[in-house]
This record gives C-alpha cells, sequence and structure tokens, in this order.
C-alpha cells in the first residue's frame, strides 16, 4: 500500500536531560518548563517536553548548543537537580502528511490517536522494536531513536512507506 507522507531525517539537536523538581529547574535554567505530563511546549525558540515525574528534555537548533551549555551550566547545577548535554545520542524522523497516522502506527504500539494523543504530546514508546520519543506536531510525528539505530529506523521508514 502508497502512504500519502514526507519521513525526514532531521538534523542533529541540541539536546539537554534535565531532572528534579520543577521549580527548582525553572529557577536554575530560567526556562519555563510544561506542567503538564505528557506535553512540550515551544519557549523562546527551544521545545520543552515533560517526559516523566520530575524529568524534562530540552531541544533546540544545534548552532545554540554551546550558547545553552553557558547558560544551563550543568556542572555548576545544585545538587538537587541534574543537567546533562545528550545531543550525540538521539536522532529524529519527522513523518509528515494526510497518513502520517497510518505509518507511523506500523511501528509504534502506542494509541496515538488524536483524541488520545492531542497535539503537543510527547511520550516514549517503541518504534520498531526500538525506544523512541514520540511527538505529536501540526502535520504529523516526530521519533527520536538512539542514534546508533538510526539507519536502520530509515530503511525501516522507507520499507514501510515504498
Amino acid at each position: 500500500m502508497s502512504y500519502d507522507v514526507t519521513t525526514d531525517r532531521l538534523p542533529t539537536f541540541a539536546i539537554f536531560d534535565f531532572k528534579g523538581t520543577r521549580k527548582t529547574l525553572e529557577k536554575w535554567t530560567k526556562f519555563t518548563l510544561p506542567d503538564a505530563p505528557n506535553r512540550f511546549i515551544v519557549n523562546t525558540g527551544v521545545i520543552l517536553c515533560h517526559i516523566g515525574p520530575d524529568h524534562w528534555l530540552l531541544r533546540a537548533p544545534l548552532d545554540r548548543e554551546e550558547t545553552l551549555e553557558s547558560q544551563l551550566k550543568p556542572t555548576n547545577a545544585p545538587a538537587d537537580i541534574s543537567i546533562v548535554r545528550i545531543s550525540d545520542t538521539q536522532t529524529f524522523f519527522s513523518i509528515t502528511g494526510p497518513n502520517a497516522a497510518e505509518v507511523i502506527s506500523i511501528g509504534c504500539p502506542m494509541d496515538l490517536h488524536e483524541t488520545v494523543f492531542p497535539q503537543n504530546s510527547v511520550s516514549f514508546s517503541e518504534f520498531f522494536t526500538v525506544k523512541a520519543l514520540i511527538m505529536r506536531i501540526p502535520l504529523g510525528f516526530e521519533v527520536a531513536v538512539e542514534q546508533s539505530y538510526a539507519n536502520m529506523i530509515a530503511d525501516y521508514l522507507d520499507r514501510a512507506t515504498a
């Protein structure tokens, strides 16, 4: 079956993993973090994802990585929070178009219907048996996998959409 979708391997992003209480992280980072679980917000050009209890991800264009590192000061952070740069660990793919939900359902067992997983939702699941971060964006989805699986996921997406 042919699907009306576009799949793209996205460029590398600057990614920081935050752990700690929301209040303490907001005070240290100067970012307003999403307060709803499994949701993301866009704030001053960065995406902030609430991915678990006291756990967030920040994603930004790679050219902002050094500026963010200077701003976040991970090595100087208080002992009750953790800020770790993980930019080189994840590869993102976008799956967009009218049939994006059908294509992502081939590889992901999670219910991603828009009534359950609306715009700005984010969650970990599996994608073609690999742990993945799934994000609903306006025209479809973005999926992040550990970078060593990126070529395999690209191949599976090509096969699924051929």
